[in-house]
Formats: structure tokens, sequence, C-alpha cells
């Protein structure tokens, strides 16, 4: 279940006397909704920002404007940079950043549908993925959000 894997993920930022934050924009806090359904997560998460516009990428997450003009705001770069950026806005010791096309629309031959980038900051060290999930904008949403909190276990596992 994925509450299990959340109190994991809190026993192991916990054990670190590590605090995490989110940075999300096509879930709409939905990670963070996710996290904090868990009793005892103020111990281990501060918060998040939903950074749905551009302009609060940059505003708020210190985003390059050349990235998202470059990369666009569904990209590798972006994810990182929000990552990145909503540990040093929050003062949190792990980010993690989602960025994607939930649809129904929107979605391009270069980034379809369902295409979404998930980025982690973790002591020091920054990686992202692309995923491609299928179904309703719902679905797309609750399957990114689900995948985030089971790369950011592993990354904290595999350290």
């Amino acid at each position: 279940m994925l509450e299990d894997v959340v109190v994991q993920l809190g026993d192991c930022l916990k054990a670190r006397a590590w605090m995490m934050a989110t940075a999300e924009s096509c879930t709409g806090g939905l990670v963070g909704h996710t996290l904090t359904n868990v009793a005892g997560s103020s111990q281990w998460y501060l918060g998040g920002i939903i950074s749905y516009a551009n302009a609060l990428k940059t505003q708020l997450l210190g985003v390059d404007t050349d990235i998202l003009e470059r990369h666009g705001a569904v990209s590798e770069p972006c994810v990182r940079a929000m990552a990145q950026g909503v540990c040093r806005v929050t003062g949190a010791d792990v980010g993690v950043a989602l960025s994607g096309i939930a649809g129904p629309s929107g979605g391009t031959s270069d980034k379809p549908v369902g295409t979404v980038w998930i980025g982690w900051h973790v002591a020091g060290q920054t990686k992202a993925v692309c995923e491609h999930f299928a179904g309703t904008r719902d679905d797309v949403k609750h399957q990114s959000a689900r995948a985030a909190i089971f790369l950011l276990m592993e990354a904290m596992t595999t350290r």
C-alpha cells in the first residue's frame, strides 16, 4: 500500500533527522496531500509549493527562465531545478518535484499527454526520470504522485 511506503519514507527521514518538501506542478499538491494523510508527517514534511504557472517556477523556486525557454516546464532540467529550489527556499534536506502533462489536452508529439518528469534532491545529489502514464487526468495525477513517492523512497534506501 502507498500509505505503508509513506510511513517507511517518514521513518527514513526521521532516522537521518531530515526534513522534506515538495514542488508540484501537474499534480497540484497531490504528493503533499498523500504525505500528510499519514499521522505524524509533520515530523519530517515541511510543506510544498504548487508552481503550476511558469512564473511561479521562476519566482518561488528560482527556475531559470532560460531552462523554461530552451527545454520547457515538462523537462529534466526544470524538475531538477524545482527540486533544488524547494530545498533552498524551505531549508529542506530532501525535495521532490513533478511537472507533466496530465491531459486530456496539451500534449505534443515530443511530450504526449501522460508525460511526467519527476525530480528529487537528496543529500546534495539531484536526479530525475521521465515517466509516461495513461488514463484520465485524475489517473495521471495519481500515478504521478505514487511514482514520485516510490522513487523518493528508493533514493532514500539506496544511499
